[in-house]
């Protein structure tokens, strides 16, 4: 046992001396974080040790195997010494009372830092619920009512949607329903940060497809249909809705006089791109429009002369097709910083595309990845090129695509997860709509956190907006820029990698925490660090006291389906160790609040954070489960 003690003196003296290096940075947190971010320094730095081999030790001798050491890392080890002692046969020499006080308070400030940013927990539901709000959350309050009564402990608004008006309306009928349910329901506001992304894409030729629906034996079973409105009309009416079964009708604007002598039985004629001759009879006719049918596919390009009863007019208003780069591995690809209309590239030659950020691709380095469309398409940088232009084009090399090829489009996300970006993490429109969540909503979750720096920005812009309104004579307003909660998004690898210290800078503020941000974190990690790294997580936050929110894709079949997968189930009971869960939009997301909201009244009984509660298993006598 001689050895196991004198590893956990090293141990603990190691932690003495963590905390006398970050003495500096330890005296810049608040006073309710002080203990947490003490602990937050010792438990990053044992995680940097291998200490396999004394867990195994210990394990061996039946104590403690330093599993749970999160709340409390230095008194976990003096308790595991504490052990060792006793069972040599020495005088324990450790406040085993006090450490195990400290223990329990270290739980106590956790929920009550989680309480002051994320509201109260509701009696039996140890997780709260965050729901994102579609835009009809603004025009129908009866909506986010009934959110409030299936279970939304928050309410999240995504500022890359909508506007500050809808906004407004939203908040409203949060604060509305909150009344009607009796609880409060704090709102919080995601901030986008920048937003890397494939720049434009030259439209194809203005064609539109009016198409049949066949069964399995080819037989047509809904006719294509056109949709004529009047050209000119500054307003014309949507194409009404398709019958089931049935294809959209293409909407094509034709002369006044002319679709004015259209009746149902008129027979227009066409001769399509293809040059091949359609026929479509009129079904309907009416003031917004003209309905016509047709028993074959049409290709209608602008200018087509659609002719009744020896009259032609032109067809307008075809919208251009949507042209998308195609990408096989191995081809090259040209990512540029100079703003371009992009063209599908000839059979063998590489395509160049822009990005709407340019200093993203300047600060490319050779064998810096990227990733397009949600990891869909990854890349490798071979070279940078100077173009005659004076800009810059990043060579990539596909690495990833699907077999047989890969779309890639204008608009789509654009991941560097090995480069360092000389981007804040606000944008100045991020800045304005901070404005409003600090006078309206309760948190801001700010995007794009990679470093302790971000963290000291975005507290800067708080701090001049305060500021602001207190030269301006509005306390009320001052006080809410200065107390506003704040949820640091983590998406990025350089946000993982310096979590430690960005959390140490976050707790400048009494009410902060962090969100998983899984779908961008699993893009740029990858899917196989996905399993561990939401649990690296959730175990330096709880060290740190910190409270979590847990986000993408929980529930998300059910909430767009209605019916959830068996691997959702298992991984919404996983998210529950986070302090909130948040659900996305969808058609059924009610059923998916009522959903997470039974499993974590169930999974409340067994678990708290990551130590397993041994509960009474009733199913297995017949008492229930």
């Amino acid at each position: 046992m001689a050895p196991l003690i004198a590893e956990l003196d090293e141990l603990i003296g190691q932690l003495d001396r963590v905390t006398a290096e970050h003495a500096a940075a330890l005296a810049g947190v608040t006073p309710a974080h002080r203990a947490g971010a003490e602990n937050l320094l010792h438990y990053a730095h044992l995680r940097g040790v291998d200490v396999r081999g004394l867990q195994n030790g210990l394990h061996d001798l039946g104590a403690t195997s330093l599993t749970t050491v999160e709340s409390l890392t230095g008194g976990r080890l003096r308790l595991a010494r504490a052990v060792l002692r006793a069972l040599a046969g020495q005088d324990p020499d450790t406040d085993i009372a006090g450490i195990i006080a400290a223990d329990d308070e270290a739980d106590r400030v956790l929920e009550a830092n989680a309480e002051a940013l994320l509201g109260p927990e509701r009696p039996g539901v140890p997780a709260r619920i965050m729901v994102t709000l579609p835009a009809e959350a603004a025009t129908d309050p009866g909506l986010v009512r009934g959110f409030a009564e299936a279970g939304m402990d928050l309410a999240r608004i995504n500022c890359a949607h909508d506007g500050p008006a809808a906004w407004a309306a939203m908040i409203d009928h949060v604060r509305a329903a909150a009344a009607a349910v009796g609880r409060e329901i704090p709102v919080s506001m995601d901030l986008a940060g920048p937003k890397l992304r494939t720049g434009p894409i030259a439209p194809g030729p203005r064609v539109g497809r009016a198409r049949v629906l066949r069964d399995d034996s080819g037989r047509v079973i809904a006719p294509a249909r056109l949709w004529l409105t009047a050209a000119g009309d500054p307003d014309p009416a949507p194409a009404p809705e398709t019958p089931a079964p049935g294809r959209p009708a293409l909407a094509v604007r034709v002369d006044r006089a002319w679709l004015g002598r259209l009746r149902p039985g008129s027979v227009i004629g066409l001769v399509d791109a293809r040059d091949l001759r359609r026929e479509f009879t009129v079904v309907a006719a009416g003031a917004a429009g003209v309905l016509a049918e047709g028993r074959r596919n049409a290709w209608v390009p602008e200018g087509a002369l659609l002719r009744h009863e020896h009259e032609a007019t032109p067809a307008r208003g075809i919208p251009a097709t949507v042209r998308r780069l195609r990408l096989h591995r191995g081809d090259l690809l040209h990512l540029t910083d100079e703003p371009i209309l992009a063209e599908p590239a000839a059979p063998g030659a590489p395509g160049r595309i822009s990005c709407t950020i340019g200093a993203a691709v300047r600060a490319l380095r050779p064998g810096d990845a990227v990733l397009f469309d949600d990891g869909a398409i990854g890349a490798e940088v071979e070279r940078l090129e100077r173009t005659p232009g004076g800009h810059v084009d990043a060579v990539l090399r596909v690495t990833r695509a699907r077999p047989g090829g890969a779309n890639l489009a204008a608009g789509k996300g654009v991941n560097l997860p090995d480069t360092p970006l000389p981007l804040p993490s606000l944008t100045p429109e991020d800045a304005e709509h901070l404005r409003f969540v600090a006078e309206h909503a309760d948190i801001a979750a700010v995007s794009f956190i990679r470093t302790p720096g971000d963290v000291a920005h975005v507290l800067g812009v708080l701090g001049e907006l305060a500021a602001e309104h207190d030269r301006a004579g509005r306390p009320e307003l001052a006080a809410r820029a200065r107390d506003l909660g704040l949820i640091l998004k983590i998406e990025t690898i350089p946000g993982f990698r310096n979590l430690p210290g960005i959390m140490l800078a976050a707790m400048a503020r009494d009410e902060v925490g962090v969100m998983i941000a899984r779908g961008d974190l699993a893009v740029e990690l990858g899917f196989d660090r996905m399993g561990e790294v939401p649990g690296q997580i959730l175990a330096l936050a709880q060290a740190a006291r910190m409270p979590v929110v847990l986000g993408t894709q929980v529930l998300e079949t059910l909430a767009k389906r209605g019916l959830p997968s068996r691997a959702e189930i298992t991984d919404a009971a996983h998210a529950l160790r986070a302090e909130c869960v948040m659900l996305n939009k969808g058609p059924f997301i009610v059923d998916a609040i009522a959903a997470l909201d039974d499993l974590a009244r169930a999974l409340g009984r067994s678990r708290r954070k990551n130590r397993i509660l041994l509960r009474r298993i009733r199913s297995w006598d017949g008492a229930g489960r």
